[in-house]
C-alpha cells in the first residue's frame, strides 16, 4: 500500500471513529443507504478490476457509510475487505477498516444502556471506562475500563437498535446480492435465513459469553490461543465485560516481519482454532476476520468476539468429517454419500455431480496436498466461482449451515494467506477428521 493510501486508511479510520450516529432501524431508510453503498462499491470494484485508478475519496465515503449502517451492510465490508484477493488493494485497505472501525454509539447511550441493564453496578464500571471506544463493530462497541478492584477489562455494549436494524435488512429485497458480493457466492434462500439466525443471535451478548467461556475451557491448555475470561457479574444481555487482553493486529505484527517459524506457529494456532474445534467440539467460530485475533507480545494469540458461533450436532459432524475423507479420496460416490448425511441431496445430472466436486476440492483444499506448504491468496477460487453460479448452487442442494460454513471458511484462508506460513495443512485436518 502506497504511502497516500496509508495516508488515506489512517484518515478515514479516525473520523469513523470520531464520529457518533444512531443505528437507522427504519427499512426505507436501510435499503436507500444499502443500495447508495452496493453501487458505489460495485463502481469501485469495476473500475478496479479495469485497471482504473480508484478515487479514494468516494470509497471512503462508501465505507464510511456502511459503516454508519452497522449490521449486514457492514459485515458485508468487513469481509470483503480480507476475502476477495481480486479486489484492488487500496479498496481491500479501506474496507479493512470495517473489522474495528465505523461511526460510534453516543457515550451518553452507552451509560443509558449500563445503567438500564446493570443497575447500581453500572456507576464504578463507569467511572473507571473511557469515553472514547477503541472499537466500534457492527453490533456493538469496545470501551477499555478499570474495574474499582483495579482489574483491566474490555466493555463491550450492544448498539441501541441493532436488532431492529439486522430484520429490517433481512426483510431488503436486494439483501442477496449485497450478501453475494461479501462471500463470493449467491445467496439462496436457506443460506440468507442460515445467515439471518447467526447475525441476530449475535445481539444475544449473554449467549456470546457463554459461547467464549466454552471456548475459554476448550482451550484452557493451548500453548497459543488465549481466550479472555468473561466477568459475568459485569454482563447482562446487552453488556460483555472481559478481562483486558492486549495485543497486535495482523497487519501490525507482519510489519515487524516475524520470522517464519512464528509464521508456522501461528498459522497453526489459528487453524487449530478455527478447524480443530469444529471436527472436536462441534463449535464453528464463524467470523474469522483479521479483526477478530490480536497477537500479544508473549507470542500467544488472542480471539476476541464469540458472537457468530455455528454448533454442529454429532451427526453432522461426522458426516462434515466423511466429506472431508472422501474430498481428499476423490471419491464421488462417497462424497455424494457424505452429503446426503449432511442432509443435502445429491444431485442428479453430471454437471451437479462435477460442480459439487469441484467446490468440496475447494472448500477443503489445503487437505488436499500433504506436507508443509503455504495457502495461496486464490485458495479455494474455482470453488467460490461456482458459488456465484446460482444455478449451479442450486443443482448442488446442501444444507444452508454447511453452505454458510463453507463460504466463511475462505475468510480463513485469506488470513492464512497473508500470514505466509507454511503448516502441514492436510496431515493437521485428516488426523481431527480421522478422530470424528
Amino acid at each position: 500500500m502506497t504511502t497516500r493510501q496509508s495516508d488515506a486508511v489512517a484518515s478515514l479510520r479516525a473520523r469513523m471513529l470520531a464520529q457518533e450516529s444512531e443505528v437507522p432501524t427504519s427499512s426505507l431508510r436501510r435499503i436507500w443507504r444499502t443500495g447508495r453503498g452496493a453501487l458505489g462499491l460495485g463502481k469501485a470494484m469495476l473500475r478496479g478490476h479495469k485497471g482504473e485508478e480508484i478515487d479514494l475519496a468516494a470509497v471512503a465515503e462508501v465505507v464510511g457509510g456502511l459503516g454508519g449502517l452497522k449490521g449486514v451492510a457492514m459485515k458485508v465490508g468487513q469481509m470483503l475487505g480480507h476475502v476477495d484477493p481480486s479486489l484492488p488493494e487500496e479498496l481491500r485497505g479501506m474496507l479493512s477498516l470495517l473489522q474495528t472501525a465505523a461511526p460510534a454509539t453516543a457515550f451518553d447511550a452507552v451509560a443509558a444502556t449500563l445503567h438500564a441493564d446493570l443497575g447500581p453496578r453500572a456507576a464504578p464500571l463507569l467511572a473507571g471506562m473511557e469515553r472514547a471506544p477503541i472499537a466500534v463493530a457492527s453490533i456493538g462497541q469496545v470501551h477499555r475500563a478499570t474495574l474499582p478492584d483495579g482489574t483491566a477489562v474490555a466493555v463491550k455494549v450492544r448498539h441501541p437498535g441493532i436488532e431492529a436494524a439486522i430484520a429490517a435488512d433481512f426483510r431488503t429485497a436486494g439483501l442477496g446480492k449485497l450478501f453475494a458480493a461479501a462471500t463470493g457466492a449467491t445467496a439462496v434462500a436457506e443460506v440468507i435465513e442460515e445467515a439471518r439466525e447467526a447475525f441476530l443471535g449475535e445481539c444475544d451478548f449473554r449467549q456470546e459469553a457463554a459461547y467464549q467461556q466454552e471456548f475459554g475451557r476448550l482451550f484452557a491448555d493451548d500453548p497459543v490461543i488465549v481466550v479472555p475470561e468473561v466477568l459475568p457479574e459485569w454482563s447482562s444481555d446487552r453488556v460483555l465485560v472481559s478481562r483486558w487482553i492486549a495485543g497486535r493486529s495482523l497487519a501490525q505484527r507482519l510489519a515487524h516481519g516475524p520470522s517464519q517459524s512464528d509464521r508456522d506457529v501461528a498459522g497453526a494456532a489459528l487453524f487449530r482454532f478455527w478447524v480443530r474445534s469444529l471436527y472436536r467440539d462441534g463449535l464453528f467460530h464463524a467470523d474469522p476476520h483479521p479483526g477478530n485475533f490480536a497477537f500479544c507480545d508473549d507470542g500467544r494469540i488472542v480471539i476476541y468476539d464469540h458472537g457468530c458461533v455455528r454448533r454442529f450436532d454429532a451427526p453432522l459432524r461426522r458426516a462434515f468429517a466423511q466429506l472431508a475423507a472422501a474430498t481428499r479420496d476423490d471419491d464421488l460416490a462417497a462424497m455424494t454419500a457424505a452429503v446426503v448425511a449432511a442432509g443435502g441431496r445429491a444431485p442428479g445430472h453430471a454437471d451437479g455431480l462435477a460442480h459439487m466436486r469441484a467446490l468440496l476440492r475447494g472448500f477443503f483444499g489445503p487437505l488436499l496436498t500433504p506436507g508443509k506448504r503455504r495457502i495461496s491468496a486464490d485458495e479455494g477460487r474455482h470453488a467460490r466461482e461456482i458459488l456465484r453460479d446460482k444455478r449451479a448452487l442450486l443443482g448442488l442442494r446442501l444444507p444452508g449451515r454447511m453452505l454458510f460454513l463453507f463460504r466463511l471458511r475462505f475468510g480463513l484462508y485469506a488470513v492464512l494467506a497473508q500470514l505466509e506460513a507454511e503448516v502441514d495443512w492436510a496431515g493437521l485436518e485428516d488426523s481431527w477428521a480421522r478422530d470424528a
